[in-house]
């Protein structure tokens, strides 16, 4: 395989879960402790989630759905980082290099920027590759202005090895 590099773009939204439920909040590789949780199949970690999505994109072998959907019970309550770890894991079994991968997450919380250089850390050592992270806020529009959920949109460079 050879080739110009590749460009992939992943987005993921996750609602937080009802009050009063025991639902952790993770985001980035990252626990938020006294943060509400979000609802999801496996941890709802939005920018993981995004990574993975991106680099599936990128390689061009199908999304987060088909490779970790609820359809895939083994794949429940698994972290994100569990989850980036093996979609770099397919992205280079199909033949690629990871270059890099750059998240946003958009929300009302948690601030992103207050541990940027730990989720940073946590996403590149489960992808094998720089992450970039970080956050901005919809001036209170949409479903993360009104704090219904949080959001994350990633792009992730991937190079066919020749």
């Amino acid at each position: 395989m050879s080739g110009a590099p590749r460009v992939g773009v992943g987005v993921d939204v996750h609602a937080y879960a009802a009050e009063g439920t025991a639902r952790e909040l993770w985001v980035a590789g990252l626990l938020w402790p006294g943060e509400r949780g979000l609802v999801g199949h496996s941890d709802a970690d939005v920018a993981c989630h995004a990574a993975c999505d991106a680099l599936f994109s990128a390689a061009g072998i199908g999304d987060l759905g088909e490779h970790f959907g609820t359809s895939r019970p083994q794949w429940a309550g698994a972290s994100g980082c569990t989850l980036l770890a093996e979609a770099a894991r397919l992205v280079r079994a199909a033949g690629y290099d990871i270059g890099n991968i750059a998240v946003q997450v958009v929300g009302n919380g948690p601030r992103v920027g207050t541990r940027r250089a730990e989720a940073e850390a946590a996403m590149s050592s489960a992808a094998g590759a720089p992450v970039t992270v970080s956050g901005t806020t919809t001036d209170g529009l949409g479903l993360t202005g009104r704090g219904e959920g949080v959001a994350a949109v990633a792009t992730a460079l991937v190079s066919p090895r020749d």
